[in-house]
């Protein structure tokens, strides 16, 4: 045996094909489903997802337990992501999810069980002991949401579909019986379906009505939150109207105004650079001035950057060609070539020299 390896079983095809590879390179291989929320009713699959973990486990062959971090999930993670919410912000959960939960309590409760390693099924790539690499499947690399695990903790852990496409882990769990094999891939943060994402912050945040305003500060409609609108959408505004569809381009949570302008390529959806802060590197910062690329969401393209240090924690990132749709409270991950190297949360849009732009992130003053 090669040594042993828990590996978080989520009840998808992805971390059941990393189970069954890892156990076929012999490995002494147990599985553990990680329960992050007790929440109940129909959007939850918390459930679901334990039943095919536990379906998994069994068709491959491997021991199988369950680990409760939903108290830990609820004070680092869950309640981080409101606070952002009610801010105007737009978080990422998965980020701070991967960073608190799955690679550092579970990590952290493996080491005590003597495990030797973990493994999950992100497609990404731990190259050299503790470097982030792209995962070879350019439209399904994870990197983006690793960029705050730190190189210790990747030097723990393995990530068997790295090297692999979508297409060829299918066909795996296909050509094995796995049980899940067609299951389809999660969607929107781990605990709510896309669908009732909205609905679902409702319970928590409540409602904070006020008016839907175009740049010159004319009203269009009426929102019944800031936080549950984010730069760029065009769905769910209720604006109307002829000509081009409407757009939100900015926030003003004090005056629970929504700005919207018409047009997919209006200009004030676009900046030339944003400030950033709360930094994680992988392996330590790189050195200052960088030059390489970054992204502001997943699945986008790498977008050439200019990086430099402002001091206090804040950095400005200066980008090829203007970026649309720059949300506050996402984050932007920066590459080398294929490594990726950290990132930041992204504080606001700005000129290149790194002058606050009202003129993108809200025209009416102060707005977010």
């Amino acid at each position: 045996m090669k040594g042993n390896v828990i590996v978080g079983l989520s009840g998808g095809v992805d971390s059941a094909v990393a189970a069954l590879l890892l156990k076929e390179r012999g490995y002494q291989v147990t599985g553990v489903f990680m329960r992050n929320w007790e929440g109940q009713g129909e959007a939850c699959t918390v459930e679901d997802d334990h039943h095919e973990a536990r379906l998994v486990a069994a068709e491959i062959g491997i021991p199988f337990y369950s680990f409760n971090f939903s108290d830990r999930y609820w004070d680092r993670v869950f309640e981080r992501f409101l606070a952002e919410y009610k801010a105007g912000l737009t978080p990422n959960p998965d980020i701070l999810c991967n960073k608190e939960i799955k690679f550092q309590a579970f990590l952290d409760r493996c080491v005590a069980l003597d495990a030797d390693l973990i493994a999950t099924g992100h497609y990404a790539r731990i190259v050299n002991r503790s470097e982030l690499w792209k995962g070879v499947d350019a439209s399904k690399d994870q990197s983006y949401f690793l960029y705050a695990v730190p190189g210790q903790a990747l030097s723990r852990a393995v990530f068997p579909l790295g090297d692999l496409h979508k297409s060829e882990v299918r066909d795996i769990a296909r050509s094995k019986g796995l049980p899940n094999f067609a299951r389809k891939d999660s969607v929107g943060i781990c605990f709510v379906g896309q669908e009732r994402f909205k609905s679902f912050l409702k319970q928590y945040l409540g409602d904070a009505a006020g008016d839907i305003v175009d740049p010159e500060g004319r009203v269009l409609g009426r929102h019944d939150g800031v936080m549950y609108h984010t730069i760029g959408q065009r769905k769910g505004l209720g604006v109307g109207g002829p000509g081009e569809p409407w757009f939100v381009v900015g926030k003003d949570v004090a005056r629970k105004e929504v700005i919207a302008a018409q047009g997919a390529d209006h200009p004030l959806l676009f900046a030339p650079a944003l400030l950033f802060s709360e930094t994680c590197w992988v392996n330590g910062e790189p050195d200052w001035p960088f030059r390489g690329t970054a992204k502001i969401r997943y699945r986008q393209s790498d977008q050439g950057v200019a990086i430099k240090g402002l001091g206090e924690g804040m950095y400005l990132a200066v980008f090829d060609e203007p970026q649309r749709a720059i949300s506050p409270g996402q984050s932007i991950v920066v590459y080398e070539g294929e490594r990726c190297l950290g990132g930041g949360v992204i504080v606001k849009a700005c000129t290149r020299d790194g002058l606050s732009l009202t003129t993108v992130q809200g025209v009416r003053g102060g707005a977010t």
